[in-house]
């Protein structure tokens, strides 16, 4: 059925259609640790319509969309619920301020210990089912937060929420990844990518008006009812992109029909789920820990994230104390970061398509071109901050601190949207653990962070304490000048085996 000197180039979509009558293309061959010959299966061609690459665009951008959907809901969820806090202790009979903390943070802690099964599960079974599980058991748990009867019951599902709810931010970038050739996918990186800042913008608003008018178990339902309309469109239109498993699929297809033991994806198909999942469980950490671009970048962008929350956390009350708003209006003020983000997120989508296809025109694309954002997004941050600390402490009229958000909200979108599109592009297949632990880091960052952030203003004042956060921000610009200059050096080092 093939030569005894190739490797078998299958379509691996279609398998109702495999024509087993035709022998298939042979143009190489492997040897397995037993000696025997492998045929491994790979694309038709660049043109090949099952490689998703090569899918219509309404098809790719259907998946882009509901994906970066529910990236920006589960991530809402984060912050949504922060208005109604007071009223859940209330009904609770607690009056621990640390615990009214806690429920909040508690589901990003879940961001961060979600990705270490997801990333793996993805790596071995595809993208599509997890997305479909995690969505469906978001749904669930959202609604054991709305029935909660008790604090510890609802801390739980808030906490299970957060494990689940993280799926799209691990998973998001790879999916595009496996559509969009690296060229043209700076549009769709910046959507899905802002809409893990831009949900955690929109929360506190939504949250604000819905606690005041229907109580805060509707700020649930409300989730619920959004996340299980997304789940059923997901069902039934999202595909899987994931090249490897679409393969491996194909060539357990092939073996069964042809009897033929030798169609092999490679020759790690041979190593057991078991033993996958347990290498692939552990890349996460260890590319954050012993990679040294995954963990500057982490790095960076936790900090920012970190301040995100942080500023989130006190926004609010300052709005509320210094300029007399009231709760309604004062949940308004995170406009000024989402304006910033807008701006931020149409400059930075915009940059990064043109020059990647300018780039790739010359032959010359490299993943450090991704990076050049980050030089002003490393400046726009600690001026905004500067800006919206020292306007608030002098009592400036209202729209002046609004302004500096807006500067911080850019900032924030300069440095997360270029970081994961370098990561995805450096670490190509494995891209789902990189971001994995790019999201653990930043994640538990910004669970801890703001639980310090009402002390942190109390004890130095509005203006001193934005400057603190301003300097440390201040000190993480040189990370962008070293990846520019040296980034491909330390890509000549990668392993992620």
């Amino acid at each position: 059925m093939q030569s005894a000197t190739g490797v078998s180039r299958i379509r691996p979509c279609d398998e109702e259609n495999l024509d087993l009558q035709s022998p298939p293309k042979v143009e190489s061959q492997k040897i397995d640790s037993d000696g025997r010959e492998l045929n491994i299966v790979s694309w038709e061609g660049d043109d090949d319509p099952a490689n998703p690459r090569n899918w219509p665009a309404t098809v790719k951008w259907g998946n882009i969309t509901i994906v970066s959907l529910v990236t920006i809901v589960t991530p809402l969820a984060s912050s949504m619920f922060a208005p109604a806090v007071p009223q859940v202790m209330a009904q609770f009979h607690s009056n621990n301020e640390e615990l009214a903390s806690f429920v909040i943070s508690v589901y990003v802690i879940g961001f961060a210990l979600g990705p270490l099964v997801v990333a793996p599960l993805s790596e071995l079974y595809g993208r599509l089912i997890i997305y479909h599980i995690s969505n469906i058991l978001f749904v669930a748990f959202t609604i054991g937060c709305a029935l909660s009867s008790s604090i510890r019951m609802f801390t739980a599902f808030r906490l299970l929420s957060g494990c689940v709810g993280v799926t799209p931010m691990v998973l998001g970038g790879g999916s595009i990844a496996d559509i969009i050739p690296a060229e043209r996918r700076g549009t769709a990186m910046a959507i899905w990518g802002s809409g893990q800042l831009f949900g955690p913008v929109i929360g506190p608003i939504a949250g604000g008006y819905l606690n005041e008018a229907a109580g805060w178990r509707w700020i649930f339902w409300t989730l619920a009812i959004i996340g299980g309309v997304l789940t059923t469109l997901g069902i039934l239109l999202l595909r899987e992109t994931y090249a490897p498993v679409l393969l491996k699929r194909k060539a357990k297809k092939l073996r069964k029909h042809t009897g033929d033991p030798s169609f092999r994806l490679s020759i790690d198909e041979q190593v057991s789920p078991l033993a996958y999942f347990k290498n692939a469980l552990i890349r996460p950490l260890r590319l954050l820990f012993t990679s040294r671009i995954v963990f500057f970048l982490s790095v960076d962008v936790s900090i920012a994230y970190g301040y995100l929350y942080l500023v989130f956390t006190t926004l609010t009350y300052t709005f509320e104390e210094r300029y007399g708003f009231s709760s309604g209006v004062a949940g308004l003020t995170f406009l000024g970061i989402g304006t910033g983000m807008f701006i931020g997120l149409v400059t930075v989508s915009a940059y990064s398509d043109k020059t990647a296809q300018r780039k790739s025109i010359s032959g010359d694309l490299q993943p450090e071109d991704r990076l050049t954002p980050l030089v002003p997004g490393a400046f726009l941050i600690p001026i905004g901050l500067f800006w919206y600390g020292w306007s608030v402490a002098a009592h400036i009229f209202w729209i002046v601190p609004l302004v500096g958000t807006a500067f911080f909200g850019a900032g924030l979108i300069a440095t997360f949207v270029p970081v994961q599109m370098y990561l995805i592009d450096t670490f190509d297949r494995h891209a789902a653990s990189a971001l994995a632990a790019l999201t653990i880091l930043r994640s538990v960052t910004g669970a801890t962070l703001p639980l310090a952030g009402q002390k942190l203003f109390n004890a130095l004042g509005d203006g001193w304490g934005n400057s603190l956060l301003a300097f440390i921000a201040l000190a993480l610009t040189p990370i962008p000048f070293l990846f520019l200059r040296y980034g491909e050096r330390l890509r000549s080092g990668i392993s992620t085996s």
